[in-house]
C-alpha cells in the first residue's frame, strides 16, 4: 500500500528517502533482530517492538500508543504474522500522525488574508534556526511572495551576521539594529518596514536562550506585545525549530518552549545526518502541534514542507 499521489516531485521524494536512510536502517536492523525466528506477533514480539520504538527516539508516550493500536489489531485479527509487522507499523504510525496534522500539502505558502503574514521563529542556539529562516525566505520568494527578515536575536552578533548573509544570498530585505539592542524594537521596525513595502511574509528571528525560562518567556511575550502595536493579531505563527539529531533532547526543548510561548508549528532540521528520525513521530504526537517543515540536507531546496504520508512512506520503504 502506498500513500503517495503525485504530490512530491521525484527529486524531492528521493531527497526525503535519502535523508531518512540512517533512521530507517537504525530502526529496521533492530526490528529484524526483534522478530528473528518468530512467525507470530505475540506478547514477546510486542515487548521487543516497544524497545525498538523507544530506542529509535519515538518516545515512551507515543510508543505506548502505537503498541496499544497493534495489540488491538492482534486481538481483532487473532493471528498476525511477523512478516506483516512492517506494514502494520506503517499504517498505525500514519494514522497517529494524521490525528494531529493539518492538511497534507507540499507547497510553501501562507494565509492570503493576513498580509503581511508574520512568523516569529524560536528555538535554542545551534538547532539551525537562522538557516531555517534563510531557507524559508528562499522558498517563499520562489513561490512568488515578497519577504522581509527581522534580526531580533540581538544577543549574538553571529546571529545577526548570519541572517544578513542569508538575506543577501536569497535577495530579500533585512531589518536589523546593533548588537545588544532591544529585540522588541527590531521586531517593531521590521513590521513597520514590511507594511510600507507591502510584504507578504515577515520572518522574525528571536533569541535562542536567555538566562532562564522566565527571562525567555518575558522576552518573547514582550516581542509579541510590541509587534501587536503594528499588527494587532501578530504574530500569526510561532515556529519552533528543533534539531532532530538531538533525539529526546528535541522533545525536552519542545516542552520548554511550549511552556514559554504559544508555539503553533514545528520545523525539524538535520534529519539527513541522524539515525534519530523517529523523533518526528514522537514530537508530532506528544505536542499536538503540526510539524510544518523538515530539513533533509544542506541546500536551499532541502527544507521541505512536512507531508506525513510521504514521510511514513520513506521511513518504511523496503
Amino acid at each position: 500500500m502506498s500513500f503517495l499521489g503525485n504530490l512530491f516531485s521525484k527529486e524531492k521524494k528521493q531527497k526525503l528517502d535519502e535523508g531518512l536512510e540512517k533512521s530507517k536502517e537504525n530502526m529496521f536492523s533492530k526490528l529484524s533482530r526483534a522478530v528473528a525466528g518468530k512467525s507470530k506477533v505475540d506478547d514477546e514480539v510486542l515487548d521487543d517492538l516497544e524497545e525498538v520504538l523507544v530506542t529509535s527516539d519515538v518516545g515512551v508516550q507515543t510508543t505506548v500508543k502505537i503498541i496499544e493500536r497493534i495489540e488491538a489489531r492482534v486481538a481483532r485479527d487473532k493471528y498476525l504474522g511477523t512478516s506483516e509487522l512492517n506494514q502494520i507499523l506503517k499504517e498505525e504510525i500514519a494514522g497517529l500522525l494524521a490525528e494531529h496534522e493539518e492538511g497534507n500539502t507540499t507547497e510553501f505558502g501562507v494565509a492570503p488574508d493576513k498580509k503581511p503574514y508574520v512568523i516569529m521563529v524560536v528555538g535554542v542556539n545551534g538547532v539551525g534556526k537562522t538557516t531555517t529562516i534563510g531557507k524559508l525566505a528562499y522558498q517563499f520568494k520562489k513561490a512568488g511572495l515578497k519577504v522581509v527578515l527581522g534580526a531580533a536575536d540581538t544577543f549574538r552578533a553571529a546571529a545577526v551576521d548570519q541572517l544578513t548573509i542569508w538575506s543577501e544570498r536569497v535577495g530579500v530585505p533585512i531589518v536589523k539594529q546593533g548588537m545588544g539592542s532591544d529585540p522588541a524594537s527590531v521586531a517593531y521596525d521590521t513590521l513597520q518596514s514590511a507594511i510600507s513595502q507591502k510584504a507578504d511574509v515577515v520572518l522574525i528571528d528571536t533569541a535562542g536562550r536567555l538566562h532562564n525560562k522566565v527571562n525567555l518567556m518575558n522576552e518573547l511575550t514582550k516581542v509579541k506585545r510590541v509587534m501587536q502595536k503594528q499588527i494587532p493579531d501578530a504574530p500569526h505563527e510561532v515556529l519552533l525549530v528543533l534539531d532532530a539529531s538531538t533525539g529526546q533532547n528535541a522533545i525536552e526543548q519542545a516542552r520548554e518552549f511550549t511552556r514559554a510561548t504559544e508555539v503553533s508549528s514545528l520545523a525539524l532540521t538535520k534529519l539527513d545526518g541522524t539515525a534519530k528520525g523517529g523523533v518526528v513521530i514522537g514530537v508530532s504526537d506528544q505536542f499536538k502541534i503540526p510539524v510544518k517543515y523538515i530539513g533533509v540536507g544542506e541546500g536551499m531546496e532541502d527544507l521541505q514542507v512536512f507531508n506525513k504520508f510521504e514521510f511514513v512512506d520513506s521511513f518504511f520503504k523496503n
